[in-house]
């Protein structure tokens, strides 16, 4: 990339990239960084990007689209956070007890996931997490969702698709990279207004959204 105030580039394999009207861009997990940032140089180059560089970092942050959704009144499960092993308590407290699921911020794709069945497994991943100078949230355990979720892939204003996804036996992780099962599911208005306002909450005009079911 070529970062100047009077015509900013992306050059890829020598040659720049120029006369384009459009980007559609589809980043892993692991390249966030880099990947907004030619996103939000193609911005600056005056182009249209189908998903701004702004809220590919804001959905890309777990913690952070959290509290956004949060901020807006959408649904999620109770979720704690802390930065020192000495708040593990109140973390579990946060959650109304145990069972509860333990995140690594920066996992994707299930891992990083835990499942603490007593008090003492969670203590014990928490401060081995900790230890590891990792940052990790909790969540409540949503059991009546019997180890399914729901992907619904949202375009504009529509929900074009959905895919429930059950775990593996022996495991709660729905994730199909983990050995989940996925089939087509149809969602209801009522599921695919959550959707719809999720993405659009965060910014995204393309989006998969996690849907999990619960009793309230």
């Amino acid at each position: 990339m070529n970062i100047t105030s009077k015509k900013p580039t992306v050059i890829y394999r020598g040659e720049k990239l120029e006369n384009y009207d459009a980007v559609i861009s589809r980043i892993g997990a692991s390249y966030t960084f880099y990947g907004a940032a030619v996103v939000r140089q193609f911005e600056m180059a005056g182009l249209y990007t189908i998903n701004r560089s702004k809220a590919i970092t804001r959905s890309r942050d777990k913690l952070r689209s959290l509290q956004i959704l949060a901020r807006e009144g959408i649904g999620l499960p109770v979720t704690g956070f802390a930065n020192h092993t000495a708040d593990i308590e109140g973390m579990i407290d946060t959650v109304e007890g145990i069972p509860l699921v333990i995140k690594l911020l920066e996992g994707t794709q299930g891992k990083g996931v835990v499942l603490a069945e007593t008090k003492k497994a969670a203590s014990s991943v928490l401060s081995a997490f900790r230890q590891l100078k990792a940052n990790i949230l909790v969540q409540e355990f949503i059991k009546e969702a019997g180890g399914k979720d729901i992907r619904a892939l949202v375009i504009g204003n529509k929900v074009v698709g959905a895919m429930e996804r059950t775990a593996p036996d022996g495991d709660f992780r729905a994730n199909l990279h983990l050995g989940g099962n996925g089939r087509e599911v149809s969602l209801n208005d009522e599921e695919k207004q959550i959707a719809v306002d999720s993405a659009h909450t965060l910014g995204l005009s393309i989006a998969g959204v996690d849907l999990i079911k619960s009793k309230r």
